[in-house]
C-alpha cells in the first residue's frame, strides 16, 4: 500500500523546487496535496501538475497570511513542509541591522509562526518538516551570516518537537540542490558549480530537489522520527 494514502500533505512553498517535487512524491504515495505559493500563474501550473486538491497564493514571510491559511483549512491535515525562503549571502559588514535581524530570524519566526497555527489543524503523529542548511555550518567569508542562521534551526526544532508531541517536528539540512532558485543566485556559474560537484562529492553527482522530496516523504511516513535534523548533501560537507 502507498505510504502516504488517505493522508493530506500541505507543501508551503509548493510552486517549484523541493516543494513542488514532494508534492509529486507524496501524490505518488497516495496523499492529497494543497499547494502554497506567491506566484498564482506559477501555482497554478503546478496544481495542474500534481493534481492538487487545493492551493493558496499569500506571502510565507507574512505571520497574519500564515494564520488566515491555516483557518481557512476545510479539514484536517496530517504533514507540512515548509520551503518558503532563501539565504542571504551579503557580506556581513555590508549588511543593515534590519537585515541582520532578517537573516538571522526570517526562518526561526516563520517556523514558529506556522506551528502555532498548524497545530490544531494537524492529525496526531503528523509532522511539520521546515528547511535548514549544512553548507552554513562551515565559516567563511562568502556565507557570511548564513553560519549563524543555520546554526539556531536544530535546536529551534527540537523544542518545537517536544512541545507539539505528538506532532512531529522534523528538520532538513541540505547542501546544494539543483533547483531553479539555485540557477538564480548562481546564474551563469550554475554549470560551473554543477561540474565541480560532480567532480567532487562522493555520489560523484548533483543532489537534485527529488532527492530532497524522497527523504521528505520518508520522515512524514516513519512515526518514530521527530526533534531531529537529517542531513541530504551527498557529503559536500566533508569535502571541503
Amino acid at each position: 500500500m502507498p505510504e502516504l494514502a488517505g493522508q493530506t500533505v500541505v507543501l508551503i512553498g509548493g510552486s517549484a523546487g523541493i516543494g513542488l517535487e514532494t508534492a509529486r512524491r507524496a501524490r505518488a504515495e497516495g496523499a492529497e496535496v494543497v499547494l502554497t505559493g506567491r506566484d498564482q500563474g506559477r501555482l497554478d501550473r503546478a496544481a495542474r501538475d500534481v493534481g492538487a486538491a487545493r492551493t493558496a497564493s499569500f506571502d510565507a514571510t507574512d505571520p497574519a497570511a500564515i494564520a488566515g491559511f491555516f483557518e481557512d483549512l476545510p479539514g484536517q491535515v496530517d504533514h507540512v513542509l515548509v520551503t518558503a525562503g532563501g539565504p542571504n549571502y551579503k557580506p556581513l559588514l555590508e549588511m543593515e541591522p534590519a537585515e541582520i535581524s532578517a537573516a538571522i530570524g526570517d526562518h526561526a519566526v516563520q517556523a514558529v509562526v506556522v506551528a502555532r497555527h498548524a497545530r490544531d489543524r494537524m492529525r496526531p503523529g503528523g509532522t511539520l518538516l521546515f528547511m535548514g542548511g549544512t553548507g552554513g555550518r562551515r565559516i567563511s567569508r562568502e556565507i557570511g551570516i548564513v553560519s549563524a542562521a543555520s546554526a539556531a534551526l536544530p535546536p529551534l526544532i527540537a523544542t518545537l518537537a517536544l512541545e507539539l508531541a505528538p506532532i512531529r517536528v522534523n528538520l532538513i539540512a541540505a547542501g546544494f540542490v539543483d533547483t531553479p532558485l539555485s540557477a538564480r543566485l548562481l546564474g551563469q556559474a550554475i554549470e560551473e558549480r554543477r561540474a565541480e560537484l560532480r567532480a567532487t562529492l562522493p555520489i560523484a553527482r548533483v543532489v537534485e530537489a527529488a532527492d530532497v522530496a524522497a527523504l521528505a516523504v520518508h520522515l512524514m511516513a516513519n512515526t518514530a522520527l521527530t526533534g531531529a535534523t537529517y542531513d541530504i548533501d551527498g557529503g559536500q560537507q566533508f569535502t571541503r
